[in-house]
């Protein structure tokens, strides 16, 4: 009789909860109510303090924010483009889950998981401000206020051993403050490699809600928020006791563990491998000798060297040593070039007569695309020198010499290929043949702004550094120019006590000027951070300048 008791006590018990939750259920939907009444609109200023509190969070964050802008552009943009964007997000949904839903099913047992409607509804989010943060990287940060009240209908059906059932999600509202990253931004249109997006704040423990924002300064305190109905064979689920909480709590640690800062959401837009056009290989050439070369001085001999340089690169020219007074000089130097896109990459070859004063004269020159080469091959070139690469110029007919070369393309096997990293503060490392114990010290001139000329404002940077000299471009007649030019020092030992001198002059060639040349602003910088920090990219302020300003980037590469 124990036994029995015991039996009939457990199904008892487990029919008193299934009943319980039963009648709970409908108890719920029957005294819920079905007419909401109409809120009670007066002006502003007849509303109490209270109520002002309380309407104080659905107050904009541009009007108790200064440092958030409206963008009602953006909201016009977005209303007149969602059922566009709708369907585009929609089917860009549905090609990234199929597939980890094609993986994940198996493991459960489960013959197929679709969508049978998926649809974001008619009502756009809004954007109630947003905060763009300036840095000197390549990105562009944001920080948007959304809010978005939509009634989508999205609903997954599941289908397992013959049964079927179907989840359907309605009634979304998201209120939400996330922070945006664009990065790398690259010159390849849409202009950025990822959208990263992080959640700067979690969800304290008794809040009805998820937290997906970073609170905003002056303590006004944004309130975030998700909710949606979700219906489970056509009954709506939410209503069964309990279940709301659990739900929203299991979201909450769900989103906090995967997108919490520093974790971020990551969508690629495109491969940064191919917009940034990272080095793929090195071209070694060997520069042999030359032969017949034309004298270019009717008075004197000739003085050839050779400048090497691949198309579509920012780097200084490669130069081999000045030969004196030869016209078949032999050189057998040997550089290594990085490679960065091989089918559209060429090989520029010009060969100067150096001058003790003036400008070097041209003697000729040639290019080889490095497609024509063959990977890990060595290829003898012997090239005759042009005037220039127009084939239907007569003049290339006229003989100015020829050029040997050696050429190798060596691609980067898996393993010597630079890692891929969302951070742009990556430094890479030095190339073969660093001097051990030494490095190379890599100066990237990237932007001025609010320079200023009394007579003309060309601005060129010259740089300064222990006796070397190099030079960036001219940009005519701008006063917030932009070079993105790199230029490299090979040095023995870390330059821990030395000092690189940056100055910004502007130079102009019309006849009759009395100040052909004039001094825009410089700035002495010290090298010590940059050897324990492996790398700096700072704006700095021009001396002599009064509101000058430049961006210096300087990295220290080593080959450890």
């Amino acid at each position: 009789m124990g036994i029995v008791s015991t039996i009939m006590g457990f199904f008892g018990f487990g029919m008193g909860i299934s009943i319980g939750l039963v009648i709970g259920y409908y108890l719920f939907i029957y005294f819920q109510p079905t007419d909401v009444p109409d809120p009670v609109i007066r002006p502003l200023v007849e509303q109490d303090s209270q109520t002002l509190q309380r309407l104080l969070p659905e107050i904009p964050l541009w009007v108790k924010n200064p440092d958030y802008d409206r963008v009602d552009w953006l909201n016009k943009f977005i209303e007149t483009m969602w059922p566009y964007l709708d369907k585009a997000i929609c089917k860009t949904v549905k090609n990234i889950a199929g597939p980890i839903i094609a993986e994940q099913i198996p493991k459960y047992k489960i013959d197929s998981v679709e969508f049978e409607a998926l649809s974001l509804g008619s009502l756009p989010p809004t954007f109630q401000g947003m905060k763009v943060y300036l840095t000197e990287e390549k990105e562009l940060i944001m920080e948007t206020s959304m809010k978005w009240a939509g009634n989508p209908n999205i609903t997954v059906v599941a289908k397992a051993f013959g049964l079927r059932a179907s989840v359907q999600v309605v009634d979304l509202q998201v209120f939400a403050c996330p922070r945006i990253t664009l990065k790398p931004l690259v010159p390849t249109f849409p202009c950025f490699a990822k959208i990263l997006v992080s959640l700067m704040e979690k969800v304290r423990g008794n809040e009805k809600c998820l937290i997906l924002s970073l609170s905003p300064p002056l303590g006004l305190s944004l309130q975030p928020h998700v909710d949606f109905g979700l219906k489970l064979l056509g009954a709506d689920a939410m209503s069964i006791p309990g279940l709301y909480r659990f739900v929203q709590e299991l979201i909450k640690d769900q989103v906090a563990n995967m997108y919490l800062w520093p974790k971020t959401l990551e969508v690629p837009i495109m491969d940064p491998a191919k917009a940034m056009k990272r080095p793929v290989g090195i071209l070694s050439v060997k520069v042999v000798r030359a032969m017949k070369l034309k004298k270019k001085d009717l008075l004197g001999a000739s003085d050839p060297y050779v400048k090497l340089k691949l198309t579509e690169d920012k780097l200084p020219s490669k130069k081999t040593t000045v030969k004196q007074k030869n016209l078949n000089p032999e050189w057998n130097e040997e550089f290594n070039l990085v490679v960065k896109d091989p089918e559209s990459q060429a090989l520029e070859i010009n060969v100067f007569d150096w001058e003790q004063v003036g400008k070097h004269d041209k003697m000729g020159l040639n290019v080889v695309p490095l497609k024509q080469l063959t990977p890990e091959e060595l290829k003898v070139m012997t090239l005759d020198l042009l005037k220039n690469m127009d084939p239907n110029d007569a003049q290339n007919e006229k003989s100015r010499g020829q050029i040997v070369l050696e050429l190798m393309y060596k691609p980067f096997t898996d393993e010597e290929m630079p890692k891929e990293t969302e951070d742009s503060d990556t430094v890479e490392k030095a190339p073969e043949g660093t001097p051990d114990g030494g490095g190379l010290l890599a100066v990237i001139v990237h932007e001025a702004q609010d320079l200023e000329g009394k007579h003309h404002t060309n601005p060129q940077v010259r740089l300064l550094f222990r006796g070397e000299e190099r030079r960036t471009k001219p940009v005519k007649k701008n006063r917030d120019p932009r070079w993105q030019e790199e230029f490299q020092f090979t040095l023995d030992e870390p330059p821990t006590n030395d000092r690189i001198h940056v100055e910004v002059v502007s130079t102009s060639s019309r006849m009759g000027l009395l100040h052909p040349k004039e001094a825009l602003g410089y700035v002495d910088i010290n090298l010590s951070d940059v050897v324990s920090n492996k790398r700096i990219n700072e704006r700095y302020n021009l001396i002599d300048s009064k509101n000058g300003r430049i961006q210096i980037e300087l990295q220290w590469r080593t080959s450890a």
